[in-house]
Protein backbone atom coordinates (compact mmCIF):
# COMPACT_ATOMS: atom_id res chain seq x y z
CA UNK A 1 0.00 0.00 0.00
CA UNK A 2 1.16 3.19 -0.87
CA UNK A 3 2.18 6.08 2.44
CA UNK A 4 -0.62 8.34 0.88
CA UNK A 5 -2.99 5.21 2.04
CA UNK A 6 -1.93 4.50 5.52
CA UNK A 7 -2.33 8.70 6.16
CA UNK A 8 -5.58 8.21 5.04
CA UNK A 9 -6.48 5.06 6.62
CA UNK A 10 -5.13 6.58 9.81
CA UNK A 11 -7.14 9.88 9.82
CA UNK A 12 -10.62 7.74 8.91
CA UNK A 13 -9.86 6.22 12.16
CA UNK A 14 -9.24 8.73 13.99
CA UNK A 15 -12.28 10.96 12.05
CA UNK A 16 -14.64 8.16 13.03
CA UNK A 17 -13.61 7.93 16.97
CA UNK A 18 -14.07 11.65 16.98
CA UNK A 19 -17.58 11.56 15.45
CA UNK A 20 -18.69 8.52 17.11
CA UNK A 21 -17.30 10.07 21.00
CA UNK A 22 -19.64 13.04 19.93
CA UNK A 23 -22.60 11.36 19.23
CA UNK A 24 -22.22 9.57 22.54
CA UNK A 25 -21.87 12.47 24.70
CA UNK A 26 -24.73 14.14 22.80
CA UNK A 27 -27.32 11.18 22.83
CA UNK A 28 -30.21 11.16 24.92
CA UNK A 29 -29.87 7.91 26.63
CA UNK A 30 -26.41 9.52 28.27
CA UNK A 31 -28.50 12.44 28.97
CA UNK A 32 -31.35 10.58 31.15
CA UNK A 33 -28.35 8.01 32.44
CA UNK A 34 -26.01 11.11 33.96
CA UNK A 35 -27.89 14.18 34.38
CA UNK A 36 -24.77 15.95 35.92
CA UNK A 37 -22.83 15.09 32.38
CA UNK A 38 -24.52 18.29 31.43
CA UNK A 39 -23.56 20.36 34.46
CA UNK A 40 -19.88 19.66 33.62
CA UNK A 41 -19.29 20.44 30.17
CA UNK A 42 -16.18 22.48 30.11
CA UNK A 43 -14.57 20.02 32.07
CA UNK A 44 -15.70 17.23 30.22
CA UNK A 45 -15.03 18.57 27.05
CA UNK A 46 -11.41 19.96 27.94
CA UNK A 47 -10.62 16.84 28.90
CA UNK A 48 -11.51 14.50 26.10
CA UNK A 49 -10.28 16.94 23.75
CA UNK A 50 -6.60 16.57 25.75
CA UNK A 51 -6.72 12.77 25.53
CA UNK A 52 -7.87 13.47 21.70
CA UNK A 53 -4.89 15.85 21.18
CA UNK A 54 -2.58 13.18 23.01
CA UNK A 55 -3.95 9.98 20.95
CA UNK A 56 -3.46 11.72 17.80
CA UNK A 57 -0.03 13.44 18.43
CA UNK A 58 1.33 9.90 19.81
CA UNK A 59 -0.94 8.16 16.67
CA UNK A 60 0.98 10.29 14.14
CA UNK A 61 4.03 9.73 15.54
CA UNK A 62 3.66 5.91 16.11
CA UNK A 63 2.76 6.21 12.42
CA UNK A 64 6.12 7.69 11.22
CA UNK A 65 8.10 5.50 13.35
CA UNK A 66 6.72 2.56 11.64
CA UNK A 67 6.85 3.51 8.40
CA UNK A 68 10.73 5.04 8.48
CA UNK A 69 11.01 1.47 10.00
CA UNK A 70 9.25 -0.70 7.51
CA UNK A 71 11.28 1.42 4.58
CA UNK A 72 15.17 0.84 6.36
Amino acid sequence: MPLYGYYILFATIMLLALIGTILVGVSQKNKEGNPNYDMKTKGNWSRLSWIYIAAIILGYLALVVYIVRSNT
